[in-house]
Order: C-alpha cells, then sequence, then structure tokens
C-alpha cells in the first residue's frame, strides 16, 4: 500500500503521536473488515489503536516538560493486510486527498488518481461522489454496476472514524484477464498457438497493439522478436480488391488471412483478443488447424468471462465455455445438441437459420435477440460470428451473463407497470366515485320523500346499499394506486394487532393455531390503524387458504412478529430497495407449502390470482401493497427455509411531527345532529351531476348556494356576488383546478373557510396545497355528509 503526502492542519503538535496511534489503528481495523472481513481481528486492531492512545495521553500528561517528536503514522500493518485483498482499496481525508491506495489500485487506474477524480467517465465519477457523501453522512454507502475499463465494478465506500473514507473496488478481477490474455500470448501458450498456424494479438480500443505472439510479430514485421507494441493494427493489413485481407508485409502474392475477433471483456473500453487465420485451401477445408489447434482455442475461450460455444457446420455444439453454461442455464447433466433446444418455440427457427448462415458466409458477425425456455421472460443478446478455420467449429456464439442487469431491470420493468396500472385504477376510482357521489345522493334525496313502509323506500335503500358497496371497491382501487385517503395516527403495532386478533381467531378456525410475539423497544408509527387492520386480515386470511390448500383438512400455524430494526441492522442488510434507517416491523408467516418462485415477481401485480376462478379478484395483495407504499413503509415477500411463505413489513419509526391539513372534527356523542344553516356557499365542481346534488343538498339546509362549473368561473362569480361564507371545491378540474383557485380567493378573502372534496386522496391533496382552514370531504359522501361536514366548517372556532 502506498502512502502519499498529506498537510492537514494540526492542532498541537503535542496531540500527533495521539492522533496517528486513533488513526492507524481504525484504519487498519477498517482495511481487514473490508477485504478479509474477519470482525473479531479488526476489532483488535481498533482497541490496540485506542490503547495506544490511552498510553500516549497518559504519558503527556506525566512528563508535560518533555518536549513528543513528531510521529509519522505507519502505515505498514495496513499495506501488509491490503496486499492480500482481491479488491482495490484506497482511503481518502476529508479534505478528498489521497492518504494510501494498494498495488492493485496503482495497477487498475495507472497510478495513485484521487477518487473520485478517475479516469473512468464522467458519469462513474458523478455515481463515486454520490456515494462518498454518502458515505460521510451515513457511514457507509455503496454503488454497483460502474464501469472501469470495461467491466462492471462494485464500489462500497465506509467512513473510518471522523476524517477519514476507505473506499473498496469490488469485482475487478475479471480486468486482470488482459494481463493474463497477455502472458499467454507471449509465452508458451502462443508459441504452441502459432505453430498450428494461430496468429494472436491483443489490441486496445483505439485499434493499437498491447501483445502479439511470436509468429504474428514474425508475419507482420519479418521478426519474430520485434516490438509491435503501439503499432496501429490497421497498418499493419492490407485489403484488395476482392475484399481479403493480407499483410501489408507480404504485399499481393502473400496468402489471405481471415479475422476472427473475440470480445473477452465487455463494454468499448475493453481490450480486443484478435485471431489472423491463413485462407489456404486446406485451411478452408479444416485439415490445417488440427484437434491440437482446437483444443488451445478452447482453452483460451474457457478463460473468458463472456459466454461463449463454437457451433459446427450442421448447427450443433462442439465446444462451450463455463460462463456460456451458467447464462443459458444448462444442464450439462442432459446437455442440449443444438443452440435451438435453448430457445422458446417462437426462437428456433430464427435462431437456426441464422446459424446456418454464418457457417457457410464470410459474414463477420450479428447480434440478435432470443428467450431460453427456463426464463421465457427474459430477453438474451446473442452474438454471431463465422468462425471458420477453427476445425470442427464453424460459427462462434457469444452472450453475456446479466443474471443481476435482468433481475434490475425486471424490476424496473414491474415497478413502471405497477405505476401505470396504479394511476389508471386511480383515474378509474374518481370518475366512478363522482358518479356513486350522484347516486347515493339522488338516493337520500329520494328517501326523504318517502318513508319506512313505503313499497319505493326498499327498492331505493337496496341501490343506496349497493352504491356502498361499490365505492368500497373503488377504495381498493385508491389501495393499490396508492391515492385513497388515509388517517393517520402515531400507534404502537402490538394495539393494532391486539385490536383484530379476536376477529383473526374466527377468520382462522380451530384448525389453525395463531401465535403472536411481539419484540422489545418498539418505536411508534405513523399510519391508518383502519388500513393496517386491513393488511393484518388480508395477509392471515392469504395464509389460512395456502394451508388449506396444501392439506384438505387444513390445520397449521400463522405467525405474526413485530421487531425493532435498527439503522445498523438495515446497513448489514445491504438490500437496494430499503432505505437506512429505524424501523418497525411487521411478520406474518405461514407452515403452508409457500410461494413459487415463478410467481413470486407477480404476487403484488393487481388481478394477478392463484386461486380457483370465481373465488379471488387478485385485487387483496396488490390493495396491500398499496396501503404499506402509501404509508411510507416497505413490503417484501419469500419463502421461510423451514417451508412456507412469510411477509415482513418495515414502517419507519415516527420521530416527528408532521403538518397535516386540517381535517374535519371527529364525531362524538354530544355532537349535535341539527345540520340546518344561514348564509351564501360557493359550490365548484366540473362534474355536472355532482354539482347540482350539492346545490339541492345545501339548499335544502337553509343555506343559499351559487354554483361554478370551474375555477374560472368561481374567480368571475366573485367579481360581481358579495364575499360567501363558504367556498367548496372539487381538487381536480379541467382549465384551473382547486388549489390554484383557492391560492386566488384567500388573496381577496384570506379567512374564507375552504372545504375541499375530491375522489383522489387526501394525501395528494397535502402536498399539493398548504393553506390554512382547509378541510376535506372524500367522495362519494352522501347527502347528510356534506350538510354535516359545511356545518363543522362554519361552526364557530
Amino acid at each position: 500500500m502506498a502512502t502519499l503526502p498529506a498537510t492537514p492542519p494540526a492542532p498541537s503538535r503535542s496531540l500527533l503521536p495521539l492522533l496517528a496511534a486513533v488513526m492507524a489503528g481504525f484504519v487498519a481495523g477498517a482495511v481487514i473488515l473490508l477485504s478479509l472481513g474477519e470482525r473479531p481481528v479488526a476489532i483488535g486492531f481498533v482497541a490496540a489503536g485506542i490503547l495506544a492512545a490511552g498510553v500516549l495521553l497518559a504519558s503527556r500528561r506525566l512528563f508535560q516538560t518533555v518536549e513528543v517528536p513528531e510521529t509519522v503514522i505507519d502505515w505498514s500493518v495496513a499495506h501488509a493486510l491490503a496486499a492480500a485483498s482481491n479488491d482495490a482499496l484506497a482511503v481518502t481525508d476529508r479534505a478528498g486527498r489521497l492518504v494510501c491506495a494498494n498495488d492493485r489500485y496503482e495497477v487498475l487506474f495507472a497510478g495513485f488518481p484521487t477518487p473520485p477524480d478517475l479516469p473512468i467517465g464522467e458519469i462513474a465519477n458523478s455515481r463515486l461522489t454520490e456515494a462518498g457523501h454518502a458515505a460521510w453522512r451515513d457511514g457507509e454507502a455503496r454503488t454497483a454496476g460502474i464501469q472501469v475499463f470495461g467491466a462492471p465494478v462494485t464500489v462500497r465506500v465506509a467512513r473510518v472514524g471522523e476524517d477519514t473514507l476507505v473506499w473498496r473496488f469490488i469485482g475487478v478481477q475479471a480486468l486482470d484477464l488482459a494481463t493474463q490474455v497477455e502472458t499467454l500470448l507471449s509465452g508458451q501458450t502462443g508459441d504452441r498457438m502459432g505453430a498450428a498456424g494461430i496468429m494472436l494479438a491483443m489490441i486496445t480500443p483505439e485499434g493499437r497493439i498491447r501483445s502479439a505472439n511470436r509468429v504474428f510479430r514474425a508475419r507482420a514485421t519479418g521478426n519474430a522478436e520485434a516490438q509491435v507494441e503501439g503499432r496501429d493494427f490497421a497498418r499493419l493489413m492490407a485489403t484488395d480488391a476482392s475484399g481479403r485481407v493480407r499483410f501489408e508485409r507480404d504485399g499481393a502474392a502473400g496468402l489471405p488471412i481471415r479475422i476472427l475477433q473475440i470480445p473477452f471483456l465487455d463494454g468499448e473500453d475493453a481490450p480486443m483478443l484478435v485471431a489472423a487465420l491463413d485462407e489456404e485451401p486446406q485451411t478452408l477445408a479444416g485439415s490445417a488447424v488440427g484437434g491440437s489447434a482446437a483444443a488451445h482455442v478452447r482453452s483460451l475461450i474457457a478463460l473468458l468471462p463472456a459466454g461463449m460455444a463454437l457451433i459446427d457446420r450442421d448447427g450443433r455444439f462442439v465446444h462451450m465455455n463455463d460462463a456460456f453454461v451458467r447464462a443459458a442455464r444448462i444442464n450439462m447433466a442432459n446437455p442440449p445438441l443444438y443452440p435451438g433446444d435453448l430457445v422458446v418455440r417462437e426462437d428456433k427457427s430464427a435462431l437456426a437459420d441464422t446459424v446456418r448462415r454464418f457457417a457457410g458466409s464470410s459474414a463477420q458477425s450479428a447480434e440478435m435477440t432470443v428467450r431460453f425456455t427456463d426464463a421465457p421472460e427474459e430477453p438474451v443478446a446473442l452474438t454471431i460470428a463465422a468462425a471458420r478455420g477453427l476445425g470442427d467449429a464453424a460459427v462462434l456464439i457469444s452472450l453475456k451473463d446479466s443474471g443481476e442487469e435482468g433481475k434490475l431491470k425486471r424490476q424496473v420493468a414491474q415497478a413502471i407497470k405497477m405505476q401505470a396500472v396504479g394511476q389508471l385504477a386511480g383515474g378509474v376510482a374518481h370518475d366512478f366515485n363522482n358518479i356513486l357521489t350522484a347516486i347515493i345522493g339522488h338516493c337520500d334525496l329520494m328517501m326523504s320523500r318517502h318513508s319506512p313502509g313505503d313499497s319505493d323506500y326498499d327498492d331505493i335503500q337496496q341501490i343506496r346499499a349497493n352504491s356502498n358497496r361499490a365505492a368500497s371497491l373503488t377504495r381498493q382501487l385508491l389501495a393499490f394506486s396508492r391515492q385513497q385517503t388515509l388517517r393517520p395516527q402515531v400507534l404502537q403495532l402490538p394495539d393494532v394487532i391486539s385490536e383484530v386478533s379476536n376477529l383473526l381467531k374466527r377468520l382462522l378456525g380451530e384448525t389453525v393455531h395463531l401465535e403472536v410475539r411481539h419484540g422489545r423497544n418498539l418505536g411508534p408509527v405513523r399510519a391508518d390503524p383502519g388500513q393496517l387492520e386491513q393488511v393484518v386480515v388480508n395477509l392471515v386470511v392469504n395464509a389460512r387458504d395456502a394451508m388449506l390448500t396444501k392439506s384438505e383438512r387444513g390445520g397449521g400455524t400463522v405467525t405474526i412478529e413485530t421487531a425493532a430494526v435498527a439503522a445498523s441492522q438495515v446497513r448489514q442488510m445491504d438490500d437496494d430497495f430499503l432505505p437506512v434507517g429505524d424501523y418497525t416491523s411487521l411478520r406474518i408467516a405461514d407452515t403452508g407449502a409457500g410461494i413459487p418462485a415463478d410467481i413470486l415477481g407477480k404476487i403484488f401485480e393487481p388481478f394477478f390470482t392463484t386461486k380457483e376462478k370465481g373465488k379471488g379478484t387478485g385485487l387483496g395483495l396488490s390493495t396491500v401493497y398499496g396501503i404499506i407504499k402509501q404509508s411510507g413503509g416497505f413490503i417484501f415477500a419469500g419463502n421461510q427455509p423451514s417451508g412456507g411463505a412469510e411477509f415482513v413489513i418495515y414502517l419507519p419509526v415516527h420521530t416527528a411531527t408532521e403538518a397535516t391539513i386540517a381535517k374535519l372534527p371527529a364525531p362524538t356523542k354530544e355532537r349535535s345532529l341539527d345540520t340546518w344553516g344561514t348564509g351564501t356557499i360557493l359550490v365548484v365542481e366540473d362534474n355536472d351531476m355532482v354539482r347540482a346534488i350539492a346545490e339541492r343538498a345545501l339548499t335544502r339546509q337553509g343555506y343559499t348556494v351559487l354554483t361554478a362549473e370551474n375555477g374560472e368561473a368561481a374567480l368571475e362569480l366573485l367579481d360581481q356576488v358579495e364575499r360567501p361564507e363558504l367556498l367548496i371545491s372539487d381538487v381536480v378540474m379541467p382549465s384551473m383546478d382547486g388549489p390554484t383557485m383557492a391560492r386566488h380567493v384567500r388573496e381577496r378573502y384570506p379567512d374564507l373557510p375552504i372545504l375541499f372534496m375530491s375522489g383522489y386522496a387526501e394525501e395528494q391533496l397535502r402536498r399539493s396545497i398548504d393553506l390554512h382552514n382547509v378541510a376535506f370531504l372524500p367522495k362519494p359522501f352522501s347527502v347528510q355528509q356534506l350538510a354535516e361536514a359545511a356545518r363543522d366548517v362554519l361552526a364557530p372556532k
């Protein structure tokens, strides 16, 4: 590990030994923990640093008259430990200066550039900068998929003490392949392949030669010992009118050669391995390159991290390396004969035709996308190139093992799909809420003219009951789309479980046992207790059904657990989707058959269900997902090692009071049932039916009602009439929405009470308006609810 000079300001010369001991102990411990993963040894080094600091501090107090010489930090222990790591390590101070780095870091970046100013591109350095800021703030940060010279690298940054960052570059071992291949070319392997007539060179992305075997040097320059490093590869070649390639030195009388490109690292900045083969008649027939040369080629391909396979002229597999086997999920106990055996039926003919075309032509390469039978939902890009002159092989197929990348793409696609469906569901629910408001309102008006026992009264009551059932369905849609109206409270999860435990026991029946276990020191959470109860009930009922599916007689155990999850535990989880913070977790598990792997990623999708037709809507888990996400939490589904499914919910611990929009006062027993009132109310609603219902309902209660169809019309109306006592407005309207109109009205009448009504969520309203003295009435509402809301807003405070 190289130690670089730095001149940080020192508060006192006498404190330098103390600071040096503490710094050496902390950094050595951090290097051990990050590179070797030995936690006890790391703790030992940190303790030794603290002990040394204590001894120095005691000595300074006992012998204050003795001048202590300035001490230089000894990095030798950290050097020895970091040298054993396969990762590139570097340490920077608070001022952003590079303090030290190991040899692998020096080789990787050709020196000692300071993170995040590395020669890897602006985008990658920008991500490193964000990771550094996060590490200073949170103590640790991680960023994956950074392209370093063509290879994906994961970078972990950890803060050590208060003034040091340790940078760890994981996955740089793949970059060593270039050095390994370079060694192979210049060694005996290169000579053996040269004896078989295979000329090899490794070139940089700029087209300059980095290394070559002896036979290539001899053909290109006439001297097997000549230096070709740094020379332009293209300038050593010449092309005739027929498109055939020859060495420039051989002239027109030289033998034509075939150029085979082998990309052994991904990325545009990665080096390229090039094989040159003589196009002699016997070579084209396959006799010049014997089995020995083909074996060397296979050995070379086996070293490469990219998945590669050789195909013969009949379209059968000749050879495939380990990376290809892993990426294609091949069972070597029953290996495939043809590439078409790996892909779905729709892609078989296209892949076979492409392989056949390249086997009989001189085309260089092409790409195509296929889907493997083991993962039909994951398209895979194949690169197909002609490879004549390599014995039985005629075609080279390469693919990239993009398991993590494909997983991330599927997660992003799932998130986009859920968002799109959520927006659709929210819009549908909003429109239905307007319609249901009109239906319920008209029912209320009709029921006021009919008394119980009337022949029409029961029919009206039935219409109203069904309308309320439809309203509950729209609430489910809004819950899925995270746009429902919540009434959040600061509460404890055990209290919610206790409230619903009796209902759960009745739902589970006598054959299913319910176990409830609560952890200690649980932090409070802020959520809607009614919605959390719905979450628990849905998950428990699903668990009961899963165990009934496993056994026709039912039976089993449902476990509900709560626990406190500290930020340090979340950091150790290293989950990309769970932000670091303090949480209270809720775990619901069963002893059923578990969730099949092929549907685990779909269970939160709307309308997806594994139940029999007519026994499930597919909205249960999607509603649970929506409620948890709207409450600021996270939910994860999985299977237990012992069998059975489990759902784990993380709700952030509530630590601060949040500003909320004024809500309607909670109903109390002492509140008057009289809804009669006086004064002028301005109703702004773009839906004609809802506007008409609101006008008739409020007029029946004694109010003078003015109406407008949008915000602009309401402002024009206010110019012509006196100040109203109350403004009732829809939130989402064309032309000018309710919050924008309310701001203009408040400029004219600062103390005017406002009642918003909407089929969307109050949470959406809270983010779009910051006015005081604002109340909210969710749709659909009844005539009585509208009258009570107007009365409560106008009531003297």
